[in-house]
């Protein structure tokens, strides 16, 4: 009989196999982390020259005495604190404090229309389009065309539409529809603001239309099949099912619109020029003419701080608003 050979367990034999990792020795953390820093680096670097120093110095310059003779100094001119804010915001003898209001009230105004006929007509549209059609493909991208042009072509072209003698839309409403007795000017006046929000929302239909036809495209289509067996109708489908799935998009658009329309500087200043006058003066074209052509910098420096401090607040409205919607997506 052959003398047996006593074998380790298993638990030994694998223990004695592998090394222990608690043996091995570790390297420092932040040597494993130098390759993220360097790929961080560079978008870091960028946002702190295009953005955080140049936000920092605008805030500076919002407290200084600048104007055309101060401004060689810059940095060194004149410390004011608080007054270019109490001018804007108090003084009723200050002409610029009128003026700061009405362009905060048109800005409320643009945004409004231009934002809601915007996300309105882009979900409208992109419910059209998500149907099965002849030529979708071809529609879907012709659809895309307002958005690739650039906005100063859009505002020549409407600025050439909404000519009153000669303009297309007035020949329309006017010569070949006889929708209107005379024929109104679009370019000065209480018709400004509207000659601004249109081309602004026939410019951001494309982007929303594209952001909700993806999600419609995304959305089960069992819960409409189910939804339609048991009666509901299109307009109960679209409130119930279609609506509520489309929230978190609704809400990342709605902040995006918000955001651009009060920022939007191109379209009414080469529309209307750099004094739209009290019907369509917007907070943008209101900073650049008293900065940069009346030379009142500290006035817009002051005027864009509070600008962006309105921002903030609607970014945290809006955060606070869609929360639940956001973290469930």
């Amino acid at each position: 009989m052959a003398p047996t050979t006593l074998q380790p367990p298993p638990e030994a034999r694998s223990a004695r196999v592998l090394p222990s990792r608690a043996g091995r020795p570790r390297r420092p953390r932040r040597r494993r982390n130098w390759f993220a820093y360097g790929l961080i680096a560079p978008a870091v670097t960028f946002m702190v020259l295009v953005h955080l120093i140049p936000t920092t110095g605008g805030i500076l310059l919002s407290f200084k005495r600048l104007n055309t003779f101060t401004f060689s100094r810059l940095f060194d001119a004149p410390w004011s604190g608080l007054e270019n804010y109490r001018g804007i915001l108090f003084d009723t003898a200050n002409p610029l404090h009128d003026g700061f209001f009405g362009a905060v009230q048109n800005t409320f105004v643009y945004t409004f229309w231009t934002v809601g006929g915007t996300i309105v007509g882009g979900l409208a549209i992109a419910l059209l389009l998500n149907r099965p059609m002849r030529g979708q493909r071809l529609v879907r991208t012709l659809m895309l065309t307002p958005w690739i042009v650039p906005s100063f072509v859009v505002a020549v072209l409407w600025g050439f539409m909404w000519q009153s003698d000669v303009g297309i839309v007035n020949k329309i409403l006017v010569d070949y529809t006889g929708l209107l007795g005379e024929r109104p000017i679009w370019l000065l006046g209480e018709n400004s603001m509207w000659a601004i929000v249109i081309p602004s929302i026939w410019r951001g239909l494309p982007f929303a239309m594209i952001f909700f036809l993806a999600g419609l495209q995304a959305m089960p289509q069992e819960l409409h099949e189910a939804a339609a067996i048991d009666g509901a109708g299109p307009l109960r489908r679209f409130r119930y099912i279609t609506l509520p799935l489309l929230r978190p998009l609704i809400a990342v658009q709605l902040l995006f619109c918000v955001i651009y329309a009060a920022y939007q500087f191109a379209i009414p200043y080469i529309m209307l020029g750099s004094n739209p006058g009290p019907d369509a003066d917007l907070m943008m074209t209101l900073i650049v003419r008293q900065s940069f052509s009346n030379n009142l910098f500290g006035f817009g420096a002051a005027a864009s701080v509070l600008l962006t401090l309105a921002m903030c607040v609607w970014v945290a409205v809006w955060y606070r608003a869609f929360k639940r919607d956001l973290e469930a997506t």
